[in-house]
């Protein structure tokens, strides 16, 4: 995917990058952008800026909560460079 592939992140576009990478078994994406408006990063759209995603792969066996988080960044790294600003993630085991 390229950056131009992208212009706000939505939660249903992380979803669909996630489940083509990292195939879940538990995958919940969340836009939390309207309850940060007025933040650093936040625009005025009020979604496409904040997100939370719990997630549980096959990926993630035996690797550290570290190397799990890295899995997700290295997914969405297109949609934090078309302006993902905030990222939480819930690992499930």
């Amino acid at each position: 995917m390229t950056d131009s592939a992208f212009s706000i992140p939505t939660a249903d576009a992380l979803r669909t990058q996630l489940q083509s990478t990292l195939s879940p078994t538990v995958l919940e994406v969340l836009d939390e952008s309207g309850t940060h408006r007025g933040h650093a990063g936040a625009n005025d759209l009020g979604y496409g800026t904040h997100f939370r995603v719990r997630i549980g792969a096959p990926a993630f066996v035996g690797q550290t909560r570290v190397a799990c988080h890295r899995l997700v960044y290295d997914a969405l790294d297109p949609f934090i460079r078309a302006g993902l600003h905030a990222l939480v993630i819930e690992i499930v085991r």
